[in-house]
């Protein structure tokens, strides 16, 4: 479990940091001036945007808990989460306006990813039913 864990934080990390780049390989094409304490609590956030990411995948693997449930908690822990971040790194503004459409375009993009990972696990179970077909 801990093995197992720590993978998931490292790629959590890998990925909060291929998204820093991005961000800073924009920030430095369209010359917009950050200082490095901007720069460092971005990266701090999105690091720890991604280890969040890297662990919570482990609520999808209660068994106990039918889809729904797993995804209710993931959903509003990964919200709440993202938007203390947000808000502290100064990623969204602390306007009504800046909130509710930085959570719309949140809320679209989890819908993306997770229905994107519904389908390709469907898929995966399909393909693993018809092998165990094949071999009875």
């Amino acid at each position: 479990m801990i093995v197992e864990a720590l993978k998931r934080i490292t790629a959590g990390i890998a990925v909060g940091g291929i998204y820093t780049f991005v961000v800073l390989s924009f920030v430095k094409f369209y010359g917009v001036d950050a200082t490095v304490s901007e720069i460092w609590l971005g990266m701090l956030g999105s690091l720890v945007v991604g280890i969040y990411f890297g662990l919570s995948s482990f609520i999808f693997e209660v068994h106990d808990w039918s889809y729904l449930k797993q995804t209710v908690i993931h959903f509003s822990l990964s919200i709440t989460v993202y938007f203390i971040i947000a808000l502290s790194a100064g990623w969204v503004p602390f306007t009504p306006l800046a909130i509710l459409s930085s959570a719309l375009v949140w809320i679209a993009f989890y819908t993306l990813v997770w229905t994107g990972f519904y389908i390709y696990f469907k898929k995966v179970e399909a393909s693993l039913n018809e092998e165990l077909r094949k071999k009875n």
